[in-house]
């Protein structure tokens, strides 16, 4: 098992329930995520992520197959979950304490109190002008910084993070794309990052795993996934023979004076090469990469993040 992977996931299943009630929450998912980058998992609601991350956690045993953190079965494993920092499913505290009191607290049960790193990632986070008032007057946004401030108390080398920008205003969330990228670039840790907002995820992650109905349908560097597919617009003369011309080959259609063509990046000198030889005369070419929810809803046949 190789210790460059942070997460192995091997044939994991999970079913609830029996017989008429039997749920099969993640079906034979095999997942690999290698350490010191940023990996966005993706899926509609009920398609086995929280079940996924709850396993990687130990909360629940899978049914069959095998989860493993940096190399090791992280099931009875309690000195390797002192790795993982997780935000999972919104942050919940103590309204009656202040934020930083709070952390103190959850410090101390873990054994690693310092108030130097709680007041650092209360401003990293950007809290610490609010760290002594009491969580009962938090907003959702607050309670989710005060959250990854609290995932990242013991300083993990895994950060699990279950839609860390629930309840954040756009610039909170430009606040939370930035710090997700220090912990990988800066700090050199592994985040795993599940959202449902997909232009964060697209901005934000190296790596994307996209789950359907309880099983992995796509994965891949975010780029690469991208550019494999996009839409060619060419606005040439005669349409109908151009048309004719690349039809076999690509799905294309006429769009008044444009062609639009549904191939990846790369073919677009093949398709012009073409073109010029059967002498279609090509006056614009431009290319638009598709966006990564144009991806996901291919993947999972348009069903909602």
């Amino acid at each position: 098992m190789s210790q460059n992977f942070a997460i192995q996931l091997e044939n994991v299943s999970k079913t609830f329930g029996r017989r008429r009630k039997r749920v099969e929450a993640v079906r034979h998912l095999s997942l690999e995520v290698a350490a010191g980058q940023v990996f966005g998992f993706l899926g509609p609601n009920g398609a086995g992520k929280s079940t996924t991350i709850r396993m990687m956690m130990d909360l629940i045993r899978p049914s069959t197959g095998t989860v493993l953190l940096y190399g090791r079965p992280v099931q009875n494993n309690p000195p390797l979950l002192q790795k993982v920092g997780a935000l999972v499913e919104g942050a919940a505290f103590y309204d009656f304490l202040t934020g930083r009191k709070n952390l103190e607290v959850l410090a101390r049960t873990r054994g690693c109190y310092d108030p130097q790193r709680g007041q650092t990632l209360l401003a990293q986070v950007g809290m610490a002008d609010r760290a002594d008032r009491k969580v009962s007057g938090y907003s959702t946004g607050m309670k989710q910084r005060l959250g990854l401030a609290a995932a990242l108390l013991h300083d993990p080398d895994l950060v699990i993070l279950d839609e860390p920008t629930n309840g954040l205003d756009p610039a909170g969330i430009q606040d939370v794309r930035l710090f997700v990228r220090d912990l990988v670039e800066k700090q050199g840790k592994t985040v795993f990052l599940s959202s449902h907002m997909l232009s964060e995820v697209e901005q934000v992650c190296d790596q994307v795993g996209i789950i359907s109905n309880g099983r992995l349908v796509q994965t891949g560097n975010v780029a690469d996934l991208l550019s494999s597919q996009a839409m060619i617009r060419l606005e040439v003369l005669p349409l109908a023979r151009a048309l004719g011309l690349l039809l076999p080959k690509w799905p294309t259609v006429a769009n008044g004076r444009w062609l639009e063509v549904q191939a990846a990046r790369e073919h677009v000198p093949e398709i012009v090469q073409q073109l010029v030889a059967a002498e279609v005369q090509i006056f614009q070419v431009a290319v638009q990469q598709q966006s990564l929810e144009a991806l996901f809803l291919a993947a999972t046949g348009g069903a909602d993040a």
